[in-house]
């Protein structure tokens, strides 16, 4: 059986959760993957909520495997200034204090995987932040020490996170990903090694982070098999010859043509998905194929539709049996 298309609704929060399931049941989608804030509270303890939504995505024929919290986790280890405001609900933001923000964010981070206990799921998808991303590029000189520092206050942020997910049964998925802790395969082995491995951390594979960046993003499944514990289907595009702004973005918005590099919908960038899909079957994952559509350039009803096809028709299983065990006599 073929795995699951789901949509992310992160991209659709202006409406409503019923109306995204309306929308992902007609483009041809299994399931939903949720978004926090705008389609799930998780300061909700009554039982009743969680069914309610378990019924309206019931309703539709929509499974339930993830909940993502981007937008909080980013508050978790960041440096914190105005452009967080702009992303968090007010009552994480409250008088934007930095560290404020960060312990309301790790708060609603361990209610969040109450949440995913609540409904049902395992797996709650998310983003860190990271206190030394400004250090990517190394001038002046960053020592060493400012960069173990960071992985430093990363573990002592999240171990606490990590230890509640645990006893719930629930795991955490890191997008690795620009501006987080974790954003080529280095990054990410340093973070498991900055957790001693927690079992309950691991990673939500977006391979639309790595290639423009130049990364292997074939190997990052197998360098990390154990450690997949989602995935998004998402592609880039990046130029063959120069531009005008380069990997950096030249502080240009997604869209705009000069850019090196820009996101577009599934099967219409760089991406070969083809290998992903041999990969994931290598290490034996069964889990979701979530589309995140990000495509400045074309509607995203077009773009979700067609990036449901596509996903479900490169998706197949492994083979039972080598092809050419049938030539052996008996």
């Amino acid at each position: 059986m073929a795995r699951l298309v789901t949509l992310y609704s992160l991209q659709w929060g202006d409406l409503s959760l019923e109306t995204v399931c309306e929308k992902a049941k007609s483009f041809g989608y299994d399931g939903i993957e949720l978004g926090l804030p705008d389609h799930l509270d998780v300061r909700q303890t009554d039982p009743a909520y969680y069914q309610g939504i378990k019924d309206l995505l019931a309703k539709y024929g929509m499974e339930l495997r993830t909940i993502s919290t981007h937008l909080i986790g980013q508050a978790v280890c960041d440096n914190i200034d105005s452009r967080h405001k702009a992303i968090l609900p007010d009552y994480i933001w409250g008088d934007g204090d930095p560290e404020g923000v960060r312990q309301r964010a790790s708060e609603e981070l361990i209610r969040t995987a109450h949440a995913a206990k609540a409904l049902g799921i395992d797996t709650v998808v998310g983003f860190t932040g990271s206190s030394i991303w400004q250090y990517l590029y190394s001038f002046p000189p960053v020592p060493e020490s400012m960069i173990e520092e960071g992985f430093k206050d990363f573990a002592r942020r999240f171990k606490p996170i990590l230890d509640e997910y645990q006893k719930l049964g629930v795991r955490y998925a890191l997008e690795v990903h620009p501006t987080e802790i974790a954003f080529d395969t280095v990054s990410a082995r340093r973070a498991l090694d900055a957790l001693d491995n927690h079992p309950a951390f691991g990673f939500n594979y977006d391979p639309s982070h790595f290639g423009y960046q130049g990364v292997d993003y074939v190997g990052f499944i197998y360098a990390f098999a154990d450690r997949i514990f989602h995935v998004h289907m998402k592609d880039v595009y990046w130029n063959d010859t120069p531009t005008q702004a380069g990997v950096f973005g030249g502080y240009v918005t997604f869209g705009d043509p000069r850019r090196f590099w820009n996101f577009r919908s599934v099967g219409r960038g760089k991406i070969n998905f083809e290998e992903i899909i041999r990969a994931l079957n290598h290490i034996g994952y069964q889990g979701p194929l979530s589309v995140e559509w990000e495509d400045s350039a074309m509607d995203r009803e077009h773009g979700a539709r067609e990036s449901c096809a596509f996903t479900k028709r490169i998706d197949f299983q492994p083979s039972a049996h080598a092809f050419d065990s049938v030539f052996e006599k008996k």
